[in-house]
Formats: structure tokens, C-alpha cells, sequence
């Protein structure tokens, strides 16, 4: 009997859940307990958490430089504006600051929004200006008088270039190329009588003229004229042939 009831005693489910989660057998049997599962995951997700922002920070700055907005396109009036800033810096750079002064104007004047432009055409601007002011103003010489006359008929500008050939011939009256570039001036303006009274003068002094006036299509009004004929010697029934401008 009692060997019955010592074997039923080791069996007894009281005994058995004692000895398993007793918090006295843990500390005398010497060995730690274990913390709980839920407790070690959450030490896991405490320590892996910050990995997790230090690898999303490339890929938020990739995402911010595609976001960033293009550039916008230009405007049709800044390269009108550039196109007219070349001209005149080119200009300069042959020394011909009348000119490059013109187009540096035009772009402060016609394109203020253009900024950056603007600023550079006041800086050359400035150039302009201060090489113009040391120089003296217009042509010095007779040569440079009927160069500013050829340049102003090219242009259209028939009263400035007899205003230019009227000084060179004061200075040099002798000039053939004067006289020749006045009655071309004069055929213009619609002086047929003066132009060829300067033509005859012209031809006088060089008899070159001659083969020039009857080639030149500057003096197309006069070809048809017997006075035109009697001032270069050719016969009224000459055939003039009106190809190239010889002298201009």
C-alpha cells in the first residue's frame, strides 16, 4: 500500500506544474531565466529599425533630384537679343565703335528682361563711349569723306553722302573718285545736269572713268542720254553692257 501511494504521488499534476514554473526552482537550481519570446522580438525591431531609415535616405534624395522641375525653355527674344549683343560686340572688335555702340543700345533699349545681356552691352557700352570720345568725330580726310559718302549711298542716305563728298572735294578738288561718287550721288537725287558735269570732270582727270561710267549700272539713267555719250567719247550707238557697280 505504501508503495502505491508514493508512485501515485509522482505522478500528481500539482507537484509536476510546481516544479516547471515555480520561480523557487529557477533561482535554486542556479540557472537564469529565459525572457519572454515577445520580448526578445521587440529587442530585434528596436535594433534593426534605425538600418532601415539609414537605407531609405539614398533613395529619398534620388526621389527629390527627380522631383526638381526642368529648367525653362528660353525665350524667342533672347536670342533676338543675343543675335544683336554679337553684332555689336564684333564690332568693337574691329574698332568700329560707332557701330558697335548702335547694336549694344539696341539691346538695353529693345530687351530690358533680358538681364543678364543687358548688363554686358552697359559694360561694352561703356568701352563705346569712352573710345568715341577720344577720337575725333567724322572723316578727317578726303579719302575718309568719300568712303563715309559710299557707305551713306549704300544705305540710302543721299543728302549725308553729298554733305561727305562736298567736303572731300573741298579739301582735294581734284579728286577723280570724288567727282565720279558726287555724280553718282547726284543721279540719285535726280540732278541729271550736275551729275554729268561731274562726270565730265572725273573723266578729265582720269581717263579710266571712261570704261567705268559706261559699265556702271549706278548710272543706268544716263546711258540713254547723247549727253552721257559726249562726255565719256563713245558713239550714241554704243551698246552699254550694265553688269557690276565699279565703284562703290
Amino acid at each position: 500500500m505504501a508503495k502505491q501511494r508514493r508512485g501515485a504521488a509522482s505522478r500528481s499534476p500539482t507537484r509536476s506544474v510546481t516544479s516547471k514554473s515555480s520561480p523557487r526552482a529557477s533561482k535554486s537550481s542556479g540557472k537564469p531565466s529565459r525572457a519572454p519570446k515577445a520580448l526578445t522580438l521587440a529587442k530585434k525591431a528596436k535594433v534593426s529599425a534605425p538600418t532601415d531609415k539609414l537605407k531609405a535616405k539614398p533613395v529619398a534624395a534620388a526621389s527629390a533630384v527627380q522631383a526638381a522641375p526642368p529648367a525653362p525653355p528660353r525665350r524667342p527674344a533672347f536670342y533676338e537679343a543675343l543675335a544683336i549683343y554679337e553684332t555689336g560686340v564684333r564690332a568693337l572688335q574691329r574698332h568700329d565703335f560707332g557701330a558697335a555702340a548702335d547694336s549694344l543700345r539696341g539691346v538695353i533699349q529693345r530687351y530690358p528682361g533680358e538681364r543678364e545681356l543687358v548688363e554686358r552691352a552697359r559694360l561694352y557700352l561703356q568701352v563705346c563711349e569712352r573710345e568715341t570720345a577720344r577720337r575725333p568725330s567724322g572723316p578727317q580726310t578726303p579719302t575718309e569723306s568719300v568712303y563715309a559718302a559710299t557707305v551713306a549711298l549704300n544705305a540710302g542716305d543721299i543728302e549725308g553722302a553729298l554733305a561727305h563728298l562736298g567736303r572731300a572735294l573741298e579739301k582735294a578738288p581734284d579728286s577723280d573718285h570724288a567727282h565720279y561718287i558726287m555724280s553718282v550721288a547726284l543721279v540719285d537725287k535726280g540732278d541729271i545736269a550736275m551729275a554729268l558735269v561731274h562726270l565730265r570732270h572725273a573723266i578729265s582727270l582720269n581717263p579710266e572713268n571712261r570704261s567705268v561710267a559706261l559699265q556702271d549700272p549706278d548710272l543706268g539713267p544716263l546711258h540713254d542720254l547723247q549727253a552721257f555719250h559726249q562726255a565719256v567719247g563713245a558713239a550714241t550707238e554704243t551698246v552699254v553692257p550694265r553688269t557690276t557697280k565699279a565703284r562703290r
